[in-house]
């Protein structure tokens, strides 16, 4: 796996991690104390806001897993790719897009990009 690919898999392992604490833990540990996290729904900062958004989603969309939704790419300090929100191995309910700019191997910026999202969502 490359920097680039190592990169997503933390990010979706994140979003995975149901356990609050374990959650927040991960945060700490992928993305920098400075992070910020932007899509069409929210703009935060700091590991409490990023930890408190991913289980807000995860209450919304229970018993869903996150996955990568093909190739990453990335450049320099820039990743980029799609990711996958359904039940695992069936199609994706949500599926975005995202680039993330590194500071080092950690995360420091997040920017979202939504592509399919359900009515009333």
């Amino acid at each position: 796996m490359n920097r680039y690919e190592t990169v997503a898999a933390q990010y979706i392992q994140t979003w995975n991690e149901t356990d609050a604490g374990a959650r927040r833990a991960l945060v700490e540990k992928y993305w920098t104390a400075e992070a910020t996290y932007t899509d069409p729904l929210a703009e935060l900062a700091g590991a409490d806001a990023i930890s408190a958004a991913i289980g807000a989603v995860q209450g919304q969309f229970a018993g869903l897993v996150f996955s990568l939704g093909g190739v990453v790419d990335g450049h320099h300090d820039l990743v980029r790719f799609t990711w996958h929100l359904g039940p695992a191995g069936e199609e994706p309910i949500v599926v975005g897009f995202d680039v993330v700019e590194l500071d080092g191997e950690r995360i420091k910026a997040v920017h979202g990009f939504l592509d399919k999202v359900p009515a009333g969502a």
